[in-house]
C-alpha cells in the first residue's frame, strides 16, 4: 500500500533568497491575474472556459513577448501550477461548489508551489528549490 505524506517547513532564506521568492510569488500572481481577466473576457463572449493546456500555451507567448519577458527568470513550474489552479476554480464555479474566481492582490496569501524538483538535505538541514 502507498501512502502519501506531506512535511512542513520554516525557510529562513537569506536576503537574495528571499527576493527571488517575492519576485516568483508575484510573477505567479500576475500570470493568475491575466489568464483570469482572458477567462472572463472569453466567458462574456459566450464561449467555454479554456482548459489548462490552452492557457499554458498563453504562458508561452507571454514569455517571448518583451514587456513580459521577465516571466522567464521565474520557474515554470509554478507558474504553470497557478494556471491549474484557475483551472479548477473555474470548474468548481461552474458546478456551484464554490464562488467565481477573484483577483489576487499583492500581499495576501503571496505564495507558490513546486511540484517537483526539491531536493532535501537533511544532513545540512537545506531545501533546494
Amino acid at each position: 500500500m502507498k501512502r502519501l505524506q506531506a512535511f512542513k517547513f520554516q525557510l529562513r532564506p537569506n536576503g537574495q533568497q528571499e527576493r527571488d521568492m517575492r519576485r516568483f510569488a508575484g510573477a505567479c500572481r500576475f500570470v493568475f491575474n491575466k489568464s483570469l481577466a482572458l477567462q472572463n473576457e472569453n466567458h462574456e463572449a459566450g464561449n467555454k472556459y479554456l482548459s489548462c493546456a490552452q492557457m499554458t500555451a498563453w504562458l508561452v507567448e507571454w514569455k517571448k513577448e518583451p514587456e513580459t519577458q521577465w516571466l522567464k527568470e521565474s520557474p515554470s513550474q509554478p507558474l504553470q501550477q497557478v494556471l491549474k489552479d484557475l483551472e479548477r476554480g473555474y470548474k468548481n464555479f461552474f458546478q456551484k461548489r464554490a464562488s467565481f474566481p477573484r483577483f489576487k492582490k499583492r500581499g495576501q496569501s503571496d505564495s507558490f508551489r513546486y511540484p517537483q524538483g526539491v531536493k532535501l538535505d537533511q544532513d545540512n538541514s537545506r531545501i533546494s528549490l
